[in-house]
Parts: C-alpha cells; structure tokens; sequence
C-alpha cells in the first residue's frame, strides 16, 4: 500500500506536566486477573501528571451499554479509570481492539480522547503518538477490514444487536485470534518509509505507538526513530508490563511488578 499521511491532532503540554506516561495494548479482560491487577495498581501508585493510553486498553470493547450491565467487567474497568482522572490527566487513543469505545465511555471514566495520530509538544520536542496499526501497510486484508469498521454504518448495524450477541461474537473473535497466534502467524510490522513521512509531515523527531507487541527503540533515519511500546501479560514468564515515561530527562522504560 502506498504511504499516506493523515493530519495530526495536536496537544501541547500544560507547564506543570513533568512526568507523562505511556502504555498500550494491555489487552484486559477478566479471564486475566494478574494483568488487571497489575493495571490496578500502576494507577495507584504512578507518579505521572499525565497517562496516555494508545490503544487496544481492552481485548474487547462491545459498546459502552457495557459500562450499565451490573457487574460487568467493564464497570469495574471504568471504576478504575474514573479514580485516576481525578488524580491525573488521561487520555484514550482507540486501538484494533477497543475502536468501539465511544463518547460515553470517555464521559463515564472522566478522560479525553485522542485521535490517531497525534502530536504531543513536550519540553521543546514534539512526538508523535499512534496506536500503530495504520503504519502496518503490508496487512492488505486487516487495513481493508479497519477502513470497514471504522464507518459510522458498520458501528450502527453492529451495535444495534443485543449486547449478549455482541459478547459471543466477540468470544469467537478472540478465539480466532488466539488460534492464529497458536499457528505460528507473522504479523506485519511498521512500515519504515511511511513512519519517516509520518514524522517529517509533524516536524517531529519521535515517533510512540504499540501494536505490533515488539517493544524496541528503532533508529528510522538520522536523527529520526520509532520507540515501540509493550503488550501486557503479567502471568507470562517472564511478566511483560512495561510504561513508557517521558520526564524532561528523556525517554526511560518502567517494568511494572506484578501484584
């Protein structure tokens, strides 16, 4: 696919923002408990004036009528963000998982929304935040199926269905996931040459964003590099649960201990 370059949204930083926070692709779900409580407590106890999600928070969001079912797992997700908006600064980025989180989930939880892209102004640099998907060019059939699911049409059919239809369609979702990674399927990776238009078109010099689960630092072109933020899974062996944190000192990777 041919490289394109969407407009940005822009965010310039407050002054008294010293410490700012990235994650992404946390993938939440009850039937990962370590990994929900490892969520918990980063939100207790991070020193961040500001936390930016990018994406894919959830392994699933159905519609935000979720939010209403008592006891749902997702009240008991939004509980936890609304405690930390009141002690910080949030903002929510959709990812390929969690695109379905609408208007009132961000009202719900007390955070803003992001678009994707974005460019963050920070201590005279300025970064641009993606969730990463729409870089990965060379997955023809997932971009075709993003463009799809992003329409106001496809959403309003979808979520015109009974909530419980939507959890077992999501059920088989995940599963069909899960099989493919079991098989041993490559993903698709950044597209590089698009991640360098992307960052001259920001006048930007770094680029964050998850998805592809291969957290690394990538030099793309003098002067320019891409800094890949981690999946979550704090049963694995080792746990995986790292933060980006952005000081006015530069870039450093956090390791959030399991509970």
């Amino acid at each position: 696919m041919t490289p394109t370059v969407p407009r940005f949204e822009e965010l310039a930083a407050p002054s008294h923002w010293r410490t700012v926070d990235f994650l992404s692709d946390l993938h939440l779900q009850a039937s990962e408990p370590a990994t929900v409580a490892a969520w918990q407590n980063y939100l207790q106890t991070t020193p961040a004036d500001a936390l930016f999600i990018l994406g894919d928070l959830f392994e699933v969001w159905v519609g935000d009528d979720a939010i209403g079912e008592p006891g749902s797992f997702e009240a008991q997700a939004c509980a936890a963000l609304q405690a930390a908006a009141q002690r910080m600064d949030v903002h929510f980025m959709h990812g390929n998982r969690d695109f379905l989180a609408g208007p009132a989930f961000l009202r719900h939880c007390g955070i803003t929304g992001l678009q994707d892209p974005a460019v963050l102004g920070f201590g005279g640099q300025r970064i641009v935040l993606s969730h990463g998907d729409l870089l990965c060019l060379e997955d023809v059939d997932y971009q075709r199926f993003r463009l799809q699911a992003r329409s106001a049409q496809w959403q309003e059919r979808f979520l015109a269905q009974p909530l419980a239809q939507r959890r077992a369609q999501a059920r088989g979702i995940r599963a069909e996931s899960e099989a493919r990674k079991q098989s041993g399927a490559v993903y698709a990776d950044v597209d590089g040459p698009a991640a360098i238009a992307w960052l001259q078109a920001a006048h930007a010099t770094t680029l964050v964003h998850g998805h592809t689960h291969r957290p690394a630092t990538h030099t793309l072109a003098p002067g320019l590099r891409r800094v890949v933020l981690s999946d979550w899974d704090a049963a694995a062996h080792p746990p995986r649960a790292d933060v980006l944190r952005l000081t006015p000192q530069g870039l450093e990777r956090i390791a959030i201990a399991p509970t």
